[in-house]
């Protein structure tokens, strides 16, 4: 049973509105100011909020200014009733993230639509969807009963990419979102000289990408490690599936951008720290992308490409290698890499950086 919490001065007005709650199955919690309300959600954490603008002690604006200011109570849904319609009143209750706005006097069907509306939104807000293909049809099916989505699943192509082929290239217009099915693939941007900075490797269920749709542009370039089947999500039903919904903008964002963190990691470790350090950490990064997670796992790199990671020559590379396979860190067969001491590897690839 959801918990809905309703902050309100007058008693005729919050009986009213407990009693169509209570009515439809909601746990309705009740305070007569907005001080009393701010004591109540941090006891209660109520699902959803109902509150008055004008009040005693503290009116509504003050209410969600310091609900927004704590971890545990931001993010429920907030839901502002007022006699006022003015549309500066309106603006100045969504600056402050309310998620909806109730005019006085409304009838109980405007009441419990926009009760149920919340609750579905923020249902969907909360759920981890996963980061594959199927997590993606799930926020789909959520999306459809928030908003009108129901073509984007529908008929994707699905292409088949040989060994080091090109996927696109830097400078090329994004026109679809990139599902890797099947296979490996790496993004690499190019310098002056020609020469590859790896930016980032993909494995099955991996979404790549999705920052150029964004901003129109590739701004590096994505070639297979091995032969590859993508199944291309049209640009098209991508925004219509950003803007098409807030919350679902938020969730899909995250479900899709959790790379960036990674991405600015490596950008930062590639700026401070050693080769040695850096080899260290390709090599842990590799590792989790193609090894298997339970057991030391022979890893099918070139030594170019991993120089590529690196963002150093191949032939230091191949020193550093050699290196951390004499000190028993790794393994090396028939060109093929194993790490035989994580822990110790971490160490190596983790210490403070050079400046």
């Amino acid at each position: 049973m959801k918990k809905i919490l309703i902050i309100e001065d007058n008693v005729e007005v919050r009986e009213n509105i407990t009693e169509i709650l209570e009515l439809a199955d909601f746990d309705v919690k009740t305070a007569c100011n907005g001080k009393a309300g701010v004591e109540l959600v941090n006891q209660e954490l109520p699902d959803l909020i109902i509150c008055d603008i004008t009040m005693p002690e503290l009116d509504g604006y003050g209410v969600l200014h310091i609900l927004n200011k704590k971890e545990a109570s931001r993010n429920i849904p907030f839901i502002f009733m007022t006699a006022k319609a003015e549309k500066s009143d309106i603006r100045k209750g969504m600056n402050l993230g309310a998620d909806d706005y109730l005019t006085k006097p409304f009838d109980d069907t405007e009441l419990l639509d926009a009760v149920e509306i919340r609750l579905k939104k923020s249902e969907t807000a909360k759920r981890d969807f996963g980061q594959g293909l199927e997590g993606l049809n799930h926020l789909i099916d959520e999306a459809n009963s928030i908003h009108n989505l129901s073509e984007i699943r529908n008929e994707r192509k699905t292409r088949i990419y040989k060994k080091k082929k090109d996927i696109f290239l830097e400078g090329d217009t994004p026109l679809s979102l990139m599902y890797l099915k099947k296979g490996k693939v790496k993004t690499y941007k190019t310098n002056e000289e020609g020469k590859e900075l790896i930016t980032g490797i993909y494995i099955e269920n991996d979404f790549f990408g999705y920052e150029s749709l964004l901003e129109g542009e590739y701004g590096e370039s994505a070639t297979t490690l091995e032969e590859t089947e993508l199944v291309l999500i049209p640009k098209d039903d991508f925004m219509k599936l950003i803007y098409g919904n807030p919350e679902v903008s938020k969730k899909f964002i995250e479900l899709l951008s959790h790379k960036v963190a990674e991405k600015e990691n490596q950008l930062l470790h590639q700026a401070y720290s050693t080769v040695r350090q850096r080899t260290a950490k390709a090599l842990i990064e590799v590792n989790k992308k193609f090894g298997k997670p339970d057991e030391p796992t022979f890893l099918s790199i070139s030594r170019e490409d991993l120089a590529n990671m690196i963002g150093t020559a191949t032939e230091t590379a191949i020193r550093v290698l050699s290196d951390l396979k004499e000190e028993g860190l790794i393994q090396i067969e028939s060109g093929k890499i194993k790490i035989t001491d994580i822990e110790q590897l971490e160490i190596v690839a983790n210490k403070h950086f050079l400046i």
